[in-house]
């Protein structure tokens, strides 16, 4: 099918896990795609697939990714050498937390990198750098990261199987069918006529210090990914060690609190633009290209856009391409807008404040 050959690198190999779940074959008389996907588009999609692999637009340029990190790096670093040349005063203060927000989101980007498999060839050294980002960096379980971002991939804003939507109906309602069918059920948790109001105290700046905090070791911890959480207190061990030895206790806790903050408004505004304003309902068990295109839009391009958003302003070629390195989006967009206009399906990209007022 074509979700798994979108999100295996190495087909062979994980086609050997598939052998004990057969449980039969169709008969050959049976049709193979189900009367709810567009057999002409499934068709089309895999020729453009297959025209995507023969342009070798699945291979990794590894110095562009090099570079990632050394600036990620370069950042992570500078943001204690602020603090140690020039004090803990308002000004090095402030800017030791920009260098740090920018240096832990461009680490966030690349970690979605690592974990779709797009920077090298080989699966295992992609979990292996994915691990020292995600965990050792970022302070986060790897594990967790993959086991939520798959199946978002497999069912993007599909309610009850994405996990990116279980905010709804609990914080915010999502979706204007969902929204209905609240409102007919009389059932509210929150004040949803003013969501729009409150999202901008709620998600953006309290994500990350609150509920993934909470969240990424309670999953590392139940489902037993020792491993990472071996690797996650290496982070706070080298966090305390550095700013611990410049900051007193309080300005440490602030320091903290602050860049997690900013770096949750960062995550949140880029990762939900390409969502939220699209179609959220139930599983319509569509075919892979459908499903994806009409859970995702684009935002234009350009090298700031490329750099702020981690390449996730392609998000429809991401979505239907989830292993190809994040560098060749852009090769292949043209083609994936044809075919689109080709069996009707609605291309959308917009430009970047436009994106982030759609959310509201």
């Amino acid at each position: 099918q074509d979700a798994f050959v979108a999100f295996h690198v190495d087909k062979v190999l994980v086609g050997k896990y598939l052998k004990p779940l057969q449980i039969g074959e169709l008969a050959p008389d049976q049709p193979s795609i189900e009367p709810t996907k567009n057999a002409m588009l499934v068709k089309d999609f895999r020729e453009l697939r297959a025209t995507v692999e023969k342009m070798g637009l699945l291979e990794p340029n590894q110095l562009f990714f090099f570079l990632h990190l050394a600036h990620i790096l370069l950042l992570d670093t500078a943001a204690w050498v602020i603090l140690l040349y020039f004090g803990t005063s308002l000004l090095p203060f402030l800017a030791s937390l920009v260098a740090l927000t920018i240096s832990q989101v461009q680490a966030s980007w690349f970690q979605h990198d690592l974990g779709h498999l797009s920077v090298f060839k080989k699966a295992k050294w992609n979990h292996l750098l994915h691990k020292f980002v995600m965990c050792h960096l970022i302070g986060a379980s790897a594990r967790w990261w993959t086991l939520l971002h798959s199946q978002h991939h497999a069912k993007p804003n599909c309610f009850e199987k994405d996990p990116d939507i279980d905010m709804h109906p609990f914080l915010f309602t999502l979706g204007k069918k969902l929204s209905v069918e609240l409102g007919i059920k009389k059932t509210k948790y929150m004040p949803y006529n003013h969501q729009h109001k409150y999202f901008f105290i709620t998600l953006p700046p309290l994500l990350f210090p609150t509920y993934f905090h909470y969240h990424t070791f309670y999953i590392a911890y139940t489902k037993r990914y020792y491993g990472d959480l071996a690797w996650m207190l290496t982070f706070y061990i080298r966090f305390l060690f550095i700013y611990g030895s410049l900051l007193e206790i309080k300005s440490l806790l602030a320091y903290y609190f602050i860049f997690r903050m900013l770096e949750s408004s960062w995550f949140v505004w880029v990762s939900q633009m390409n969502h939220i304003p699209m179609d959220i309902y139930y599983d319509k068990n569509q075919d892979w290209m459908s499903t994806q295109v009409h859970a995702t839009c684009n935002v234009e391009q350009s090298l700031f856009n490329d750099w702020f958003t981690g390449h996730l302003n392609f998000q429809i070629e991401h979505h239907l391409f989830p292993t190809m390195p994040r560098h060749n989006y852009w090769k292949v967009a043209p083609l994936v807008k044809s075919l689109c206009a080709k069996h009707g399906l609605e291309y959308q990209c917009k430009p970047l404040l436009t994106a982030f007022a759609d959310i509201v």
